[in-house]
C-alpha cells in the first residue's frame, strides 16, 4: 500500500537548483513517485542566522514505505548530497533540507518526526509553493490556501515553473 506525502526541498549553498533537481532524482530511485511538484521558488532565510537567500519546492509523493522509513530515506538523500547536521548551524545555511510536512493524514508526535510539520502553518516558505499543488489540502481542519492568507508572504518569489 502507498501513502501520499508532501516533502519541502531547500537549499542555500552551491548549486541550489542542480541541488534540488539532484534531490527529486534520488527520492525517485530510493522507490519514491514524484507525482506533483510546484515551482521554484527564492525565499528569505528563516531564523536568527544572517544567511544567503533559499530555493525551496514543495513535492507530492507516493511512498511504498511508512513514514519513518520515509524520514530515514530523506536524511540519507541530504548526506549523500554534503548534508552533515552534525556540524551545523541550527537554522542556519544547507546544502540540502528535505522536511516531511505531511504524510496522509497521520500524527505522529515524536522527537525525531513530527506530522504534520510542527511549524507548517507559520511558513510561508513551505505554504506558498505547497498551495501552488495542493490548495486545497487540510492541516488540522485548515485549508492549506486557508493559512497562507493569514501570513506575510513577501520576499517570496517564483523563480521558475516546474523543474
Amino acid at each position: 500500500m502507498t501513502s501520499r506525502a508532501f516533502l519541502c526541498l531547500g537549499a542555500n549553498m552551491g548549486d541550489a537548483r542542480g541541488t534540488l533537481a539532484l534531490a527529486r532524482g534520488l527520492l525517485a530511485r530510493s522507490g519514491l513517485t514524484v507525482l506533483r511538484q510546484s515551482s521554484l521558488y527564492r525565499t528569505p532565510p528563516w531564523g536568527p542566522v544572517p544567511q544567503d537567500d533559499y530555493l525551496n519546492q514543495v513535492i507530492e509523493v507516493a511512498s511504498p514505505v511508512d513514514a519513518r522509513a520515509l524520514l530515514h530515506v530523506a536524511l540519507r538523500v541530504e548526506r549523500m548530497l554534503g548534508r552533515d547536521r552534525s556540524r551545523e548551524t541550527r537554522y542556519g545555511p544547507r546544502p540540502i533540507d528535505i522536511d516531511i510536512l505531511a504524510f496522509g493524514r497521520e500524527r505522529h508526535a515524536a522527537p525525531d518526526l513530527h506530522l504534520p510539520h510542527p511549524r507548517l502553518m507559520e511558513r510561508a516558505f513551505a505554504l506558498v509553493p505547497l498551495a501552488e499543488i495542493a490548495p486545497d489540502f487540510t492541516v488540522e481542519g485548515v485549508k492549506v490556501r486557508d493559512a497562507l492568507a493569514r501570513l506575510d508572504p513577501s520576499g517570496i518569489v517564483r523563480v521558475c515553473g516546474h523543474q
